[in-house]
C-alpha cells in the first residue's frame, strides 16, 4: 500500500472565535502515521494573542522564528504532541468507529482527527479545509440517559439506533478508555460525564468523584465534581477546566476566577491544553520510562515563571496523594497543562483521572518514577527526590504531612460524598497507612504546623 499525504487545516480559538492558524500535513500508509509537518499561517503569527499549537515542537515565541518554515515534530516523533492531544483517545476512537461502522484501529489518524468534532479538549480544531465550519458536539444534561444507553451499546460492540446517535457528536472528542461524553448544564457550563463500565468491580463514578473531593480537601487543585444517579446507573460529572467564562469583550485579569459559573453577560472561552506527554516530549511507549522529575523539569522549562514554584509543589503533592491512594494510572496523559490567559502562559492544569486501585501487595509502584528507587511507591523514595521539585527536605515533609492528615480520614470523606459501605470495603486495600510506606526518620521530619513533632500522627 502506497503512502499518502493528507493536508488538514488547524484552527485555534482566540478570544471569542476561531482563527485558522496553520496547515498540518500527515503522511499515512493505511492506518499507520509515518510523518507529520506543520506550517503556521503568516497572518496568525502576526496576532499578539497567537496560541502555540505545541509549546515543544511549535513555539510561536522565543529566539527562533517559525515564520515561513515547515516544521517537524521534536525528538524524532511522527506526530506533534499538541495535535495528538487534540485527537480522540481510546474511548473517542471507539465512538468514531461505531459511527462509521469500521473495525477497531482501522482508520488513518487524519480521519480520527477530522471526526472528533469541535468540542475536543483544549483550544484547537482540525478541519478538512479552511472554509469548513465548526461542529456542535454537546447537548444538555437531560440527554444523559440516552448517552449512557448509547455508551453501553458501543462498549458491548452493538449497533447504535438512530435515537441514540447523539453520542456520535458528544463522545467522539474525548480521551481515556472509560465511556464518557460532554454535556452542558442548564446554565450552559460544559461538563465531562463519565459513565459506569460493564467491567467495573465497584461504583467507579462514585469512587472517582470521592477521590477528587478528597484530593481537594488535601489542598490540591480540583475542578468542580459531582455525581448523578439515573435509575440504577451512576454518572460522574467533572467540569471541563479547559473552558472559562469571562465578561464579553474583556480579557481576564489576575483576580478572575476561571471556574466561575456561566451567567448573563459572560462569554465562554477556550484555554489551550497539552498533556504531560507533550510537554515531556515523548510518546506513549516511553511514558513508563519517565518520572515526576521529568514533569517538574518541563514545568521549569515551559510554564510561566510566576507559577513554577507553586506548580512544582502541587505536582509533588499529587505524587504523594497517588502514593497514599494507590493511583497507579498516573501516566503522562493524566497530567495536563493549560494556557492561562491571565498570565499569559502555560501552567499545571487541575487534577483529573484519579482512582484508587485496591491491592494486597506490600510493595506498590506508580506508573511514573518517584525518586532514586524508581517507581517504588514509598514516602522515603519521594522524599529523596525532593530537589527535583526545587523543594527543601523540610518543605517536602510538610507537604507529605498535609496530604496524610486528610487521607487518613478517607472513610469519613467518602461516606459524605455518597460512596456505599460495600464499595468502601472493596477499595479499602488501596489506601495505605503512613507506617507502611515510610521509615521512622521520614515520619519524624519537622513540620511547620507542629513544631518538632512528626508530620502527622499515626492512627
Amino acid at each position: 500500500m502506497a503512502a499518502k499525504e493528507r493536508k488538514l487545516m488547524t484552527f485555534a480559538y482566540l478570544g471569542e472565535g476561531w482563527a485558522p492558524c496553520g496547515q498540518l500535513t500527515m503522511t499515512e500508509q493505511g492506518s499507520e502515521l509515518l510523518a507529520s509537518r506543520f506550517a503556521y499561517g503568516l497572518n496568525y503569527l502576526s496576532r499578539p494573542d497567537a496560541l502555540e499549537v505545541d509549546p515543544v515542537s511549535l513555539p510561536v515565541r522565543g529566539p527562533q522564528s517559525v515564520r515561513g518554515k515547515l516544521l517537524l515534530p521534536a525528538h524524532n516523533l511522527v506526530s506533534f504532541g499538541g495535535i495528538r492531544d487534540a485527537a480522540p483517545d481510546s474511548w473517542g476512537r471507539r465512538v468514531i468507529e461505531a459511527k462509521l461502522k469500521v473495525p477497531a484501529n482501522s482508520l488513518p489518524e487524519s480521519q480520527y482527527l477530522l471526526h472528533a468534532g469541535s468540542e475536543r479538549v483544549g483550544a484547537l480544531d482540525i478541519r478538512a479545509t479552511i472554509s469548513d465550519r465548526p461542529s456542535d458536539g454537546t447537548g444538555g444534561v437531560h440527554a444523559l440517559t440516552y448517552l449512557v444507553e448509547a455508551a453501553e451499546r458501543i462498549e458491548a460492540g452493538e449497533g447504535v439506533p438512530s435515537h441514540l446517535e447523539f453520542i456520535f457528536t458528544a463522545g467522539t472528542a474525548l480521551g481515556g478508555a472509560r465511556p464518557k461524553a460532554s454535556v452542558r448544564d442548564d446554565d450552559g457550563t460544559l461538563w465531562l460525564a463519565k459513565f459506569q463500565s460493564k467491567h467495573d468491580a465497584f461504583d467507579v463514578p462514585a469512587v472517582e468523584c470521592a477521590s477528587l473531593v478528597l484530593a481537594r480537601e488535601a489542598g490540591l487543585s480540583v475542578p468542580p465534581v459531582t455525581t448523578r444517579t439515573l435509575a440504577d446507573r451512576r454518572v460522574m460529572l467533572i467540569r471541563r477546566f479547559d473552558r472559562d467564562w469571562e465578561t464579553k469583550g474583556e480579557l481576564p485579569i489576575a483576580t478572575t476566577d476561571l471556574m466561575c459559573p456561566a451567567a448573563n453577560g459572560l462569554s465562554e472561552r477556550r484555554m489551550g491544553f497539552v498533556s504531560g506527554l507533550t510537554l515531556v516530549g515523548c510518546d506513549e511507549t516511553e511514558s513508563r520510562t519517565k518520572s515526576y522529575a521529568d514533569l517538574a523539569a518541563a514545568v521549569r522549562r515551559y510554564c510561566h515563571p510566576s507559577v513554577i514554584r507553586a506548580d512544582n509543589e502541587e505536582l509533588f503533592k499529587r505524587m504523594i496523594f497517588n502514593i497514599f491512594v494507590s493511583n497507579d494510572d498516573d501516566h503522562l496523559r493524566n497530567h495536563g497543562f493549560l494556557w492561562d490567559p491571565r498570565l499569559p502562559g502555560w501552567r499545571l492544569s487541575p487534577l483529573y483521572d484519579v482512582l484508587p486501585r485496591p491491592s494486597l501487595a506490600s510493595e506498590r509502584f506508580l506508573h511514573l518514577g518517584i525518586g532514586p528507587q524508581g517507581r517504588l511507591a514509598t514516602l522515603d523514595n519521594a522524599l529523596e527526590g525532593h530537589p527535583m521539585f526545587s523543594l527543601s527536605r523540610a518543605r517536602a515533609g510538610e507537604l507529605m504531612a498535609e496530604v496524610w492528615r486528610v487521607v487518613r480520614q478517607w472513610q469519613v470523606s467518602f461516606e459524605c460524598t455518597g460512596v456505599s459501605s460495600g464499595d468502601m470495603t472493596k477499595i479499602a486495600p488501596a489506601f495505605r497507612h503512613l507506617d507502611d510506606i515510610s521509615t521512622a526518620s521520614t515520619r519524624t521530619l519537622p513540620s511547620r504546623s507542629s513544631g518538632n513533632s512528626p508530620p502527622a500522627e499515626t492512627a
